[in-house]
């Protein structure tokens, strides 16, 4: 009969063998080398979308997107990341003024998303967009 002593230990012993390849695993820095994000293109609207609305406004594997027709030429585009960067609200765009408006602290970005104005000091991230038919594609990286 096993005293109540060894069998406590005999569990405890269990315990770590089980735990211990989770342990080693979670302590593995390594990163995927398969990144769906940063390796292909998405379609986040269509071209017809962003002629009518002057934008658009999507979601993809990267995160939130807007798309915007570049002023100083037209058949080129710019996507950005809508999250500022001082408070993470959700900036607008506003044709008008040619700029990103923060409505939390009223930061204000270039339509490039470099910071014009305001508390926020890092630009909006930038994406990769491109055309294809009468699709928006957009890249994160």
């Amino acid at each position: 009969m096993m005293k109540r002593r060894e069998f406590f230990g005999w569990v405890g012993i269990g315990w770590l063998a089980s735990f211990l390849p989770l342990a080693l695993a979670g302590c593995n820095r390594q990163t995927p080398q398969n990144s769906s994000t940063n390796n292909t293109f998405e379609i986040v609207g269509s071209v017809a979308d962003l002629n009518k609305q002057g934008f658009l406004d999507g979601k993809f594997s990267g995160g939130s997107v807007v798309v915007i027709k570049d002023s100083t030429n037209p058949n080129q585009l710019i996507a950005l990341n809508p999250t500022c960067t001082h408070a993470g609200c959700t900036v607008a765009w506003n044709r008008d003024d040619k700029a990103f408006l923060c409505p939390c602290h009223n930061s204000k970005f270039a339509e490039d998303g470099q910071v014009i104005e305001g508390t926020a000091t890092e630009p909006l991230a930038v994406y990769g967009v491109k055309i294809e038919g009468d699709k928006i594609l957009v890249k994160a990286g």
